[in-house]
């Protein structure tokens, strides 16, 4: 694989990772306008998410369930693995290449990026 169609994989894995959180935003927030639209709003508080919001998991099961917050959520997590995807197609097409090094690389920062995921507190 030349390096102008790896380019183009690339750029449309990240076009569509980013619109598709575009739009997983926009309806979560759409619903939400729809379900709480009568509801007053309170700045003087900090209210902090569900509990069921705090891990993948929970905002998983939660979206799929139809709560709002949940979806902006997952939109927003969909965003954030965009990159995430960006390199784990760069590490298959190294591999495929049979190019060692930056497929090591690849992974490390791969790894890095799995890590600071998964324990940001």
């Amino acid at each position: 694989m030349d390096d102008r169609r790896l380019e183009i994989i690339i750029g449309r894995l990240l076009r569509a990772g980013v619109l598709l959180a575009a739009a997983t935003v926009f309806a979560g927030g759409v619903l939400y306008l729809i379900q709480h639209h009568s509801g007053p709003a309170n700045y003087h508080t900090f209210v902090a998410g569900a509990a069921n919001t705090r891990s993948v998991s929970g905002i998983v099961i939660s979206a799929a369930h139809g709560q709002s917050e949940a979806i902006i959520e997952l939109g927003l997590l969909l965003l954030v693995l965009t990159p995430v995807a960006r390199v784990a197609v760069a590490m298959v097409v190294f591999l495929l290449e049979r190019d060692r090094l930056y497929a090591v690389v690849s992974l490390i920062v791969l790894l890095i990026l799995a890590f600071s995921l998964l324990h940001a507190a």
